[in-house]
């Protein structure tokens, strides 16, 4: 599958835009006007850097506004169409994006505009050079693929086809299996896009939402998979018009992008071998080493300057200590299933305070290869002798992903913490969720790395209200709930009176019996206002007994039609916190309306110690 990407879904210059494509691994670019307009570089030298980089110009784009007009506007397309086609000549690109008429069409005949069509398939053919024709989903007449296929049929002209979008196709709920009725001789670009399922008008989901495949809620695996039975060859580009990736480092753009092409290629080759009967694709898509997800959360490590003050609150929690490691400045702490792996920040690398995950697989080698393959950076640690060895990858947001076999009750490399120690009553059984704050650049990226890497499944998004501002967050979890891990996207503008939604939950067999015992011990939860009591009595109608218990301990509460939920929180220790959660017969939620409740709370407790030490 050749590989392309629009040079308008990346920051920077357009050299920098090439140089990010050819390190990402992309075969080559689409030329966007604007990028070109703006750049010191002629023609001949963008030509000779492409070139240079290994880099095909695929497309110019976009060339706007030309069919459905009168012969005197239609005269003075073909000659703003002769100085675009005498441009690509020299920049040596033989293909122009011509987008549906938004503006001044003033017929929607497509006989009209197959004619002029034709014109323009004339002059192009004097250049040497193919026109796209393109139906945005916005178009005065024609705004559907299927129109634009029958127009470029009626105007019969070899240097006429069409170009197929993602985007425009399937924004607009259209059924993408009539691609497959096109011959693929009159397909001569596909771009693609992804897109957060949203209710608003289509230009502005277009021109501000877009998203890398993987990132959203289209179903591309059967876009591309009708697309490949028409025996298409040709170059899969990508042109997502983001805010947050124009502001973005161009090269780690450029890699997401690269890997949700190859996520899409899995798809594709997965759908592909799924459907029956089509024709014979020409393009050959490969399918990335199949693994199972994981199987559990082994430990997850965090990294704080607070280390006693960490201590006191997992001693508090019934937590032990299993020590220090014999050959790394680390010390290991568990309670039933759920293990934390406690040290310092390193000096010569800043990391996220849940610097790590341990996630337990039945074949390290296979899910490290289907990360690598997804454009994903191999760790590499030292180790000491007969220390246990350490395969992972980095995440966008500098978090590190471990490998583990899975299967074992009690892993091989606990034992390099010391002997085992004697956890008493356990009240804690094992990791249920992980929170990581995403920085406003990557958090896109981040759903597509545990999407695509991992094999989660994506659940729908939402916000989230909080003091400073709406808290995007998206959970992705395996099919049966035993690894969850939750992306929030605080507000950028919030500032430092952001809460860091970055925290751990911890399964628990008895909610309310922890958070006595804790309190015994010391532990002073996040404090929760009555307010939120009188809410939960009135919308669940809670035994009088029970709301009792949950005031006095600071524990909130949810219900639905499986279940009950019961959870509370840690005041932050820094930018991390932990939450407890139980579950009751079968709920699988989060407590979302309580979300809101517990980030006010969050707030004001900051507040109140920023206002304490200036004091």
């Amino acid at each position: 599958m050749r590989t392309s990407i629009a040079t308008v879904c990346l920051s920077g210059t357009l050299d920098e835009k090439l140089l990010a494509a050819q390190e990402a691994g992309f075969d080559g670019v689409e030329i966007f006007e604007p990028d070109l307009v703006a750049s010191p570089d002629s023609p001949e030298t963008i030509r000779a850097r492409a070139a240079e980089l290994g880099l095909s110009l695929d497309l110019y784009q976009p060339f706007r506004d030309f069919e459905g007009v009168g012969p005197d506007l239609l005269d003075h397309n073909l000659r703003r169409a002769a100085a675009k086609f005498t441009l690509m000549n020299r920049l040596g690109i033989e293909t122009i994006l011509l987008c549906s008429n938004v503006a001044t069409a003033r017929s929607g005949d497509e006989q009209l505009a197959a004619t002029q069509l034709r014109r323009l398939g004339d002059l192009a053919d004097r250049f040497g050079v193919r026109v796209a024709y393109e139906a945005l989903a916005w178009g005065r007449f024609v705004d559907g693929y299927e129109t634009a296929a029958r127009i470029v049929r009626l105007a019969d002209h070899p240097r006429v086809g069409v170009c197929l979008d993602s985007f425009h196709i399937l924004s607009k709920g259209d059924n993408p299996e009539a691609i497959e009725t096109i011959p693929a001789d009159k397909i001569f670009f596909v771009q693609l896009a992804d897109a957060p399922l949203l209710s608003m008008d289509v230009l502005s989901w277009s021109r501000h939402h877009r998203v890398f495949p993987g990132e959203g809620g289209f179903d591309l695996g059967a876009f591309m998979g009708h697309l490949m039975r028409t025996g298409y060859d040709g170059p899969i580009s990508l042109e997502i018009f983001n805010d947050t990736f124009r502001q973005s480092d161009p090269l780690s753009t450029a890699i997401d992008a690269h890997r949700s092409l190859r996520w899409l290629e899995d798809e594709a080759a997965r759908w592909l071998g799924a459907a029956a009967g089509g024709r014979a694709a020409r393009m050959s898509a490969t399918a990335l080493p199949l693994v199972e997800p994981p199987t559990g959360v082994s430990y997850v490590e965090l990294r704080t300057e607070a280390m006693d003050d960490t201590r006191t609150l997992l001693q508090q929690l019934g937590f032990r200590a299993h020590g220090a490691h014999r050959t790394k400045s680390v010390e290991l702490w568990a309670q039933g299933g759920a293990r934390i792996v406690l040290g310092r920040p390193e000096s010569d690398r800043p990391q996220p305070t849940v610097a790590g995950i341990g996630l337990s697989v039945r074949d390290r080698d296979a899910a490290l290869q289907r990360a690598t393959e997804l454009s994903a950076t191999q760790l590499h640690r030292e180790e000491g002798a007969g220390d246990e060895p350490l395969v992972g990858v980095r995440a966008p947001d500098g978090s590190e992903i471990f490998f583990g076999a899975a299967g074992e009750s009690e892993p091989d490399w606990v034992s390099e913490f010391g002997d085992p120690v004697d956890q008493g009553d356990a009240r804690i059984l094992q990791v249920d969720h992980i929170n990581l704050a995403q920085p406003w650049q990557h958090f896109d990226a981040g759903v597509l790395f545990f999407h695509s890497v991992l094999d989660l499944r994506t659940q729908p998004a939402m916000e989230v209200a909080a003091p400073v501002g709406l808290v995007r967050s998206q959970v992705l979890t395996t099919a049966d709930g035993v690894v969850r891990i939750a992306l929030n996207l605080v507000p950028p503008a919030a500032g430092e009176d952001a809460i860091l939604p970055q925290h751990i939950a911890f399964a628990a067999s008895d909610a309310l019996g922890l958070a006595r015992s804790a309190r015994d011990r010391g532990f002073r939860p996040l404090h929760i206002p009555a307010n939120y009591y009188d809410d939960i009595e009135a919308r669940f109608e809670i035994e009088p007994a029970l709301l009792e218990q949950l005031k006095d301990l600071n524990v909130m509460y949810d219900r639905d039609e499986a279940g009950e939920f019961l959870h509370f929180y840690t005041a932050p220790i820094g930018t991390v916190f932990l939450e407890i959660v139980e579950r009751r017969d079968g709920y699988d939620g989060y407590g979302a309306l309580n979300a809101p409740v517990r980030l006010a709370a969050q707030y004001q407790q900051r507040r109140e110690s920023h206002t304490g030490a200036a004091a």
